[in-house]
């Protein structure tokens, strides 16, 4: 944050992880295999045509692969999931070591005992500051479980309870 924002950046976060986010992993397939990250900025954009987003750290080399590929498609955790999410969000780990998958229409991974999926080609990206926002045009999707979401909030994982 610059110093004309009066608040420093330390306090942005802590503000908006009051904010409670869904988690999803991005996946893509590439030439030198399968690439995913995990992710609490994804959302839905516009029912016609029919559009979702996401931002991802420009820095991220998975991020760069993913946006190489030109598709992409994104796994709905579940409640159930939290290791998988953390695994996704390791840097320099495998992984998809022991992780099930199989492919999307796109051929990116669908991971297993998702709550649902959503594949889609990259439409456009926009510069968001130290991320780059990702808005894909969904070609194909599906709810494959019925178990509740995995949830993020200030700074842990929990569960959503109607």
């Amino acid at each position: 944050m610059g110093d004309t924002s009066g608040f420093q950046a330390a306090e942005f976060r802590l503000v908006l992880g009051h904010f409670p986010t869904g988690v999803v992993v991005v996946t893509a397939r590439t030439a030198s295999g399968p690439v995913g990250l995990s992710v609490n900025s994804f959302t839905a954009v516009s029912l016609d045509p029919p559009l979702v987003s996401f931002c991802a750290d420009r820095r991220s080399t998975s991020w760069a692969r993913i946006r190489s590929a030109g598709a992409f498609c994104v796994n709905i955790l579940a409640e159930d999931q939290e290791a998988l999410s953390r695994v996704f969000a390791r840097r320099g780990a495998d992984r998809f070591d022991g992780v099930g998958w199989t492919p999307a229409p796109s051929g990116a991974p669908r991971l297993d005992g998702v709550l649902g999926w959503v594949d889609c080609a990259v439409e456009v990206v926009h510069d968001g500051g130290d991320h780059e926002i990702c808005v894909g045009r969904v070609h194909d999707l599906d709810v494959t479980e019925g178990d509740g979401p995995l949830v993020f909030y200030r700074g842990g994982y929990g569960r959503f309870e109607a």
